[in-house]
């Protein structure tokens, strides 16, 4: 069954033939769009929006912007992966959207440097992200599509070590830029970067399109729009139901996650008292990142050894003893250290839960179900971005009391997301 399906998705059949430079290519673009959103929401938004928003409000209004964006990543993946399942065209079926959402990309991402107004960022984010969900819905049924199902595991990690490696190294050369950065002279160093991520993008794109090779997709069959639109975000919970507490679950446990990369500048300037907050914001995400990288790959390994629950459940559970070393940590070093564990947590928490996430998804219809996936992690990382109001909430009630709340919003999230795996009985 599995050279069948091989050979329907365009994959060479047999294990020999899939060759480790294979797993680049198919998770490369990952790499490029996560080095865009990392940059983008840990460093460059939050400088951008001080240019024209209150000190006071600027949490709410960077939650605000960001949990609209993600709203409309929901909406769009799911949509998309489900379309590229079906799709017939000869370029294969995930490939064709890729190109078209980054193309749109690049026409929208000056947007975010050509206005002073919160409107306007407002709309030009929201647009680019239906455009980059465009691409990433239809890409993420590269593994189930092309790789053998005893390796998805290892492809699950090399996917979220691309995809850290991204998001650390351009995001540490976008802090470099923005550190430098204030609105009218120093303005050049917003388009810098805003060039920068363009270009990483493109280049991502690129490799994709030109070394991936799908098989022309089959198309599906005929039905109205409206019906499939619907069917696009059903799951079946009584013939999947291991799959719905999976994503109750990863909901959860990604919301930590983004909590402390969206308000880490602000929290390390507030909190910690940092001379160069966009420098140390991207500091922390390097050791955030250097224990996920040490973890990630590694992880996603043994979890084809040992199964993916032991090591989704240990990952939430660490993950809540790092956010712990956060709340009694006050100086630079020790939120570093923090960092490194949560990081930790996190890379065994990617690849293991990918894993698990490729392993629940029917097939014939994987894009569908793994956009649902990013569904969950969408829902979680929009939850994440309201605690924008609530820590300024809090901030006018005592001096720095909305952070303490931020971070006990992150403890209970990574212990619940981890008990409810436990409900996860039926695995593939």
């Amino acid at each position: 069954m599995e050279t069948q399906r091989g050979q329907l998705s365009g994959a060479t059949p047999g294990r020999a033939a899939f060759r480790p430079v294979d797993y680049v290519k198919i998770t490369i673009f990952g790499f490029a769009l996560t080095a865009m959103w990392s940059s983008l929401h840990t460093i460059v938004l939050p400088l951008r929006l001080l240019d024209f928003v209150p000190e006071s409000s600027k949490n709410s209004y960077l939650g605000y912007l960001t949990f609209t964006g993600l709203v409309v990543a929901m909406l769009v993946q799911p949509i998309v992966g489900a379309s590229s399942d079906r799709s017939g065209y000869a370029w294969g079926r995930r490939r064709p959207y890729i190109l078209a959402g980054v193309a749109a990309a690049l026409l929208l991402l000056p947007g975010i440097g050509l206005w002073s107004s919160y409107a306007l960022v407002f709309v030009f984010y929201c647009l680019l992200q239906v455009a980059t969900n465009t691409a990433q819905g239809p890409y993420q049924g590269f593994i189930p599509d092309l790789v053998p199902a005893d390796r998805r595991g290892r492809a699950s990690g090399v996917k979220s070590l691309l995809e850290l490696l991204g998001g650390i190294s351009v995001a540490r050369l976008a802090a470099y830029f923005m550190d430098r950065y204030s609105p009218g002279v120093e303005g050049h160093w917003l388009w810098l970067t805003l060039g920068t991520l363009a270009l990483v993008l493109l280049a991502g794109t690129l490799a994709t399109v030109l070394t991936v090779r799908e098989q022309p997709g089959t198309g599906g069959p005929r039905t109205p729009l409206l019906p499939s639109l619907v069917r696009s975000f059903q799951i079946g919970a009584r013939r999947e139901p291991g799959y719905v507490w999976f994503l109750v679950s990863r909901a959860l446990m990604g919301i930590p996650g983004v909590i402390l990369q969206t308000f880490a500048l602000y929290y390390l300037a507030d909190v910690i008292g940092v001379a160069s907050p966009a420098a140390s914001a991207a500091n922390l995400l390097i050791a955030v990142g250097a224990g996920l990288v040490a973890a990630v790959y590694f992880a996603g390994r043994l979890s084809d050894r040992v199964g993916r629950k032991p090591l989704v459940i240990s990952s939430g559970l660490l993950g809540a003893a790092g956010v712990v070393m956060l709340f009694y940590s006050r100086s630079l070093p020790l939120v570093l250290a923090s960092g490194a564990v949560i990081g930790l947590a996190n890379g065994a928490l990617l690849s293991s839960a990918w894993a698990l996430a490729t392993d629940l998804a029917p097939e014939g219809s994987e894009a569908k179900f793994l956009g649902l996936t990013n569904l969950a992690l969408a829902a979680g990382s929009a939850l994440a971005r309201l605690i924008g109001p609530v820590i300024d909430l809090f901030n006018g009630l005592g001096p720095n009391l909305g952070y303490s709340v931020m971070l006990l919003v992150c403890f209970v999230c990574f212990v619940a997301g981890s008990l409810l795996i436990l409900k996860v009985k039926h695995v593939r």
